[in-house]
């Protein structure tokens, strides 16, 4: 079965990639049944090949790792343990043990897990509790083409919410230290980072930016501050407008101008929700998605969507593109399930190819920017006719969470193109159901050195069976290799770990989850109590 389903993938990789040179740039253009890259890009001139390693009479660009895709390469087949150690080498979780007016919070703990499909990955997602309002916050960002607009967001997004939901009085002290050069006030404590940023170097511009938010807040002399529907709203467009008014500005230094430059045309969808006891609100601007395991008083268990994916299967969003523009690009608004042909949400950060005027694109990148060194795209779509036509407004939803709210699941796309709704409740429930099942009872036998060294040799006798311990964990898990029937199938998911990097986003997107369980006791007081 493991070679079969190889010689499957690897085949047929081989026959459908053809490697295209147009402008000095290098395209991947490929079939597959199971991924589409969000951006389409076309090159534009005459197409030549690469004479490199020559594959069936189409010839292959070698790549900076391991890109051949010659059969013999392919005879490494991973181990469980290798699996294992490859599924759980982005795990993180972490217990909320903080109380919020002398109650436990509603949030029990939090699991979340990543695997990349690209290289590097342009995923992010992040946790953070704001310090000066009270609130839990969980995002996942799914970045396109490269991931610097997804780090960017996933960094300063949960500030410009965060500095949204504070007081006039917060915000006044925030101001005062400024004007004093003293220390601001902490805003966000991060329990999960987006990662080591490529922007330190930069950050005195986010922070000048993110000030004249705030400066602009103050001015609304709003005692109280927004409520957080209009936060999340607010700031998400406001990021937005700054990823694309900071690359307009006249920045000197050069490693700021070519950052920001990568971030406004690079895109990145967003997904976050933010908890303050049982009120549950949900922000998502793109096709990450975000659903809430569903417990009722007979056992049974259902899914409850927070979010509606803003593609061109969204009837909704169809409409409101259409209302948008002039009734002569209606049929060229979507084509071919893409966003002018080329984009698959219709709703993002960045991508100021699809926002910016033609005149305002060219301004810009005649600016002397090198854009083959920094990778940027330069295209415009056939039918460009009345820009902006892609939005970073939020679609915001509220849930009153109560004691039948298990958990909820926010994760990119790489997840549900693969596995339903249903699914994701349904492999929680049993992961949950498998953790409980092989816990040890301790407290009704003897805890002695004997019995923990039985029970360490039988978890590692245990081998692939072993439970993982991160929800998130077996999603991903089950995401790769599971079959049509919804069966997994260790042979299918060494493979699908196996694809050397210019292969793998063929046939899997970045991929990233997490998992938040709620505190039913404390849910179900507060209903008591009010």
């Amino acid at each position: 079965m493991s070679s079969t389903v190889s010689y499957w993938i690897f085949n047929s990789a081989r026959n459908s990639i053809a490697t295209l040179q147009g402008g000095q740039r290098l395209y991947s253009r490929y079939a597959s049944n199971r991924i589409k890259s969000k951006w389409r890009l076309f090159p534009q001139g005459p197409v030549t090949l690469k004479n490199n390693a020559s594959c069936g009479g189409i010839a292959l660009q070698k790549a900076y790792r391991h890109t051949s895709t010659e059969e013999d390469d392919f005879h490494l087949p991973l181990s469980p343990e290798q699996v294992n150690e490859v599924l759980r080498a982005g795990e993180s979780a972490h217990k909320i043990l903080d109380l919020v007016g002398g109650v436990p919070s509603s949030v029990l703990r939090f699991e979340s897990n990543q695997l990349a499909a690209n290289f590097p990955v342009e995923d992010r997602g992040g946790v953070a509790a704001c310090l000066q309002t009270n609130g839990l916050m969980f995002g996942v960002f799914d970045g396109h083409g490269g991931h610097a607009c997804a780090q960017a967001v996933s960094e300063r997004l949960f500030y410009y919410v965060a500095v949204s939901l504070m007081s006039q009085q917060t915000l006044e002290q925030m101001e005062g230290a400024m004007e004093s050069m003293k220390p601001l006030l902490p805003i966000l404590q991060w329990l999960k980072h987006p990662g080591d940023s490529i922007y330190k170097d930069v950050t005195s511009v986010h922070l000048d930016h993110l000030r004249v938010y705030w400066q602009e807040l103050l001015n609304l002399h709003m005692e109280m501050g927004l409520n957080i529907e209009e936060a999340l709203m607010y700031s998400f467009q406001r990021l937005d407008s700054d990823i694309s008014l900071e690359i307009q500005a006249a920045l000197e230094d050069e490693m700021t101008r070519n950052l920001s430059l990568q971030v406004a045309f690079s895109g990145a969808t967003a997904c976050m929700a933010h908890v303050n006891g049982v009120h549950l609100h949900v922000a998502n601007a793109g096709d990450c998605r975000a659903i809430l395991g569903v417990q009722e008083d007979n056992g049974m268990w259902s899914c409850l969507p927070l979010t509606r994916d803003h593609n061109a299967w969204n009837p909704t969003e169809l409409s409101r593109l259409k209302r948008e523009h002039p009734e002569s690009e209606h049929r060229t608004i979507i084509m071919d399930n893409r966003l002018l042909g080329v984009l698959m949400p219709c709703r993002a950060f960045g991508d100021v190819q699809l926002k910016w005027s033609k005149e305002l694109q060219r301004g810009v990148l005649e600016r002397g920017f090198d854009t083959e060194a920094l990778n940027i795209y330069q295209f415009t779509p056939t039918h460009y006719y009345t820009p902006p036509y892609l939005t970073a407004r939020p679609e915001v939803t509220y849930h009153r969470l109560r004691p039948q709210d298990k958990f909820l699941v926010l994760a990119s796309d790489g997840l549900w193109d693969v596995l339903g709704n249903e699914d994701v409740v349904r492999l929680v429930v049993e992961h949950l159901a498998e953790v409980c099942r092989h816990k040890p009872d301790l407290a009704q036998r003897p805890t002695n050195l004997g019995l923990m060294q039985s029970l360490l040799l039988q978890r590692k006798a245990q081998g692939l069976h072993a439970t993982d311990q991160n929800a998130a964990t077996r999603l991903i898990r089950y995401a790769i290799g599971s079959n049509e029937y919804g069966e997994m199938e260790p042979e299918r998911l060494s493979a699908m770990l196996t694809l050397p990097e210019d292969l793998a986003r063929m046939y899997r997107d970045d991929i990233s989850v997490t998992v938040v369980y709620f505190n039913s006791d404390s849910i179900g007081a507060s209903y008591k109590g009010s």
